[in-house]
C-alpha cells in the first residue's frame, strides 16, 4: 500500500503543474463551458483512472528506463515513431510552460519581475535533474498531498461563500475565452494532452517498481484522485468566476482573497507543483536521448535547461491557450495505443514463450 500511494502521488505530481495547480487549465478546459463543465470533469476522471493504471503498469511490466522501448513495442515501427516524436515535443514544450508559470506565479503573488521566478525554477530543476530516478520520484510525490489538502479546503470555502446564482455564474463562466469547441471534445483533449505530458515519466516511474500489480494500482489511484481534484477545482473556480476568471492563476486569486497568509502558502504550493512537472518533463526528455547519470546525460540536460529558459519568455497564458490543445489533439493517437497496449504486450509475450 505504501508503494501504491507513493506511485499514485508521484503520478499526480507529474501531471499537476503550473496550469493545473493554478486553475488556468481547469478554467479553459472545463469552467469555460459553465455547468456542463462538470460532465467533462467526470469524463476526464474515468479516462485518467484507466490510462494512469496502464501507463505505470507498462513501465513495471517491461522494466524499462525510457519511454522509447515501450512506445515502439506497443505501436510498431511507424506509429511508434510518430508517438515518440509527439512525446519528445510535449516533454520539452510543457517543461517550457512550467518555467513560464513559475515566473507568473511569483509575479502575481509577490509582484516580482517575471525573470525572478523563471530563473529560480530553472536553477532548482537543473540541480535536481542530476539525482537518481528513485530520488526524483520521492521528491515529486512528497509535494502532492499538500496540494490535495489545499484544493479540498478551497473548494469547500468557495461553494459555501458563493454569491451569485447558478444562472449568472454560468453566463460569466461561458464568456471565458477558450480555444476548444465543447465540453466533450475539451475533456478528451485534456486527458490526451496530460497523457502525452505524463506518459514518459510515468513509464520511467513504473520501470522502477518491481511488482506490475502494485504499479497498476498506483496508477489507478493516482488517476482517480487526479480526476476528483479536477472536479473540485472546477467547482471552486465556477463559484468565484466573476472574481478570478480574468486572472492568470485563479486558484491563487481565490486563496489570496480569503487570506494573505494562505495566499502566500498557496503560492509556494503552486511553485512546488510547477517544479514537480518541470523536473518530470525535462528529466524524461533528457533520458530519451541519454542514460541518466552519465556525462552525456548531464551535458544534454544542462543545454536543454538553457534553451527551455530562453523559450519560456513567450508568456504563460498564451502557451496554455494554444500549445496545450495542440498537444491534446496529437495525444489522441497515444491514448488509442495505450488502450490496446496490455493486449499487444501479452500477445507478444505468448508468441515468444511458444
Amino acid at each position: 500500500m505504501k508503494n501504491v500511494l507513493r506511485i499514485g502521488s508521484a503520478f499526480i505530481g507529474v501531471i499537476v503543474g503550473a496550469g493545473f495547480a493554478s486553475g488556468q487549465e481547469i478554467l479553459q478546459y472545463f469552467t469555460s463551458f459553465g455547468i456542463l463543465g462538470i460532465f467533462g470533469a467526470i469524463t476526464a476522471t474515468v479516462l485518467f483512472s484507466y490510462i494512469g493504471m496502464i501507463l505505470v503498469w507498462l513501465g513495471s511490466y517491461t522494466k524499462t528506463i525510457s519511454h522509447k522501448d515501450v512506445i515502439y513495442r506497443i505501436s510498431g515501427r511507424y506509429l511508434g515513431l510518430l508517438i515518440d516524436y509527439i512525446l519528445i515535443f510535449t516533454l520539452f514544450g510543457v517543461g517550457v510552460v512550467m518555467i513560464a508559470g513559475a515566473g507568473s506565479n511569483l509575479n502575481q503573488q509577490f509582484g516580482l519581475p517575471f525573470f525572478v521566478g523563471t530563473t529560480l525554477m530553472t536553477a532548482i530543476v537543473l540541480l535536481t535533474g542530476l539525482l537518481k530516478v528513485d530520488r526524483i520520484v520521492s521528491i515529486i510525490g512528497s509535494i502532492t498531498p499538500i496540494l490535495i489538502i489545499f484544493v479540498v479546503f478551497i473548494s469547500i470555502y468557495s461553494l459555501l461563500t458563493m454569491d451569485g446564482t447558478f444562472a449568472s455564474l454560468n453566463e460569466a463562466a461561458q464568456s471565458t475565452p477558450t480555444t476548444l469547441p465543447n465540453w466533450f471534445v475539451s475533456s478528451i483533449n485534456y486527458v490526451s494532452f496530460n497523457v502525452a505530458v505524463g506518459a514518459s515519466m510515468s513509464i520511467v516511474m513504473g520501470g522502477a517498481e518491481k511488482n506490475p500489480k502494485t504499479a497498476a494500482m498506483g496508477g489507478l489511484v493516482g488517476g482517480l484522485v487526479l480526476g476528483i481534484l479536477i472536479i473540485l477545482i472546477h467547482l471552486a473556480i465556477f463559484s468565484k468566476i466573476e472574481e478570478v476568471g480574468a486572472l492568470d492563476m485563479p486558484m491563487l486569486g481565490i486563496v489570496s482573497n480569503l487570506s494573505p497568509v494562505l495566499g502566500l502558502l498557496m503560492a509556494l504550493v503552486i511553485f512546488g507543483m510547477i517544479y514537480n512537472t518541470a523536473i518530470g518533463m525535462f528529466f524524461s526528455f533528457a533520458t530519451r536521448f541519454a542514460e541518466s547519470g552519465t556525462k552525456k546525460f548531464k551535458i544534454f540536460f544542462i543545454i536543454t535547461m538553457i534553451v527551455g529558459y530562453i523559450a519560456s519568455y513567450v508568456g504563460f497564458t498564451d502557451l496554455v491557450s494554444y500549445f496545450y490543445p495542440l498537444i491534446g489533439y496529437l495525444g489522441i493517437v497515444l491514448i488509442f495505443a495505450l488502450g490496446i497496449a496490455p493486449y499487444v504486450i501479452k500477445k507478444q509475450d505468448s508468441r515468444k514463450s511458444k
